[in-house]
This record gives structure tokens, sequence and C-alpha cells, in this order.
């Protein structure tokens, strides 16, 4: 069953009022509080505390959701793919400037 995506104007393939192009379709479950929203600020917006980026350690649990077919990805596979390895769709390239938002990554 397709886990539920919070926000704000989520569609059927998570888009939601932040990112809404025909690439914005992936949604990721949250470390701090185990839920799928469509993006950082829709958690911001919902959520009744601050949102927590997932450590290294834990990069291979599954918390990506593709909003085309519904499939998950771990966050190792999402940081090395441009599109779902299940259908295909394309994943926004754009999503790696805030990819810091969502995961431990490192700092320069």
């Amino acid at each position: 069953m397709r886990p539920i995506v919070g926000g704000t104007g989520v569609d059927q393939q998570t888009r939601c009022a932040h990112w809404s192009s025909e690439v914005d379709v992936v949604a990721i479950r949250f470390c701090c509080c185990g839920a799928f929203y469509a993006c950082h600020t829709c958690h911001q917006e919902a959520a009744d505390h601050p949102a927590e980026v997932w450590p290294r350690d834990r990069f291979d649990e599954q918390a990506i959701l593709c909003g085309v077919c519904g499939s998950t990805l771990s966050i190792a596979d999402y940081l090395t793919v441009t599109a779902c390895p299940s259908c295909a769709a394309p994943f926004n390239p754009r999503c790696a400037l805030h990819a810091h938002l969502y995961f431990e990554v490192p700092t320069s």
C-alpha cells in the first residue's frame, strides 16, 4: 500500500505547492517522525517539530518514495540515481541542491 504523503497541495505523484514541475515526483520519509512529506517546506508547515536529517549510518533505510510508481528506495540508492530504478521516471536533478536539508552530507 502506498504511504500517505503530507504537504500542501500534494498531488497523486507527490508534487506539492512548493515543487510542482514534471520531475518533482519524490517524497521523503523524515528521520525525525517517520512520515513522508513532499518537501522540507511541507514538513515545516505541517509538523509540530523541527526536521532532522538522516545520519549517514542510516542511508540504507527505505526513505524515498517515487511518486510515479509508488516504489521506495534507500537513501544510498537515491543519491546515486537520476531516475526511478523501478519505472524510469526522471527525478529532479536540482534536488541535490537541497540534500543537506534531508541527509547528513560532508561539509567542505
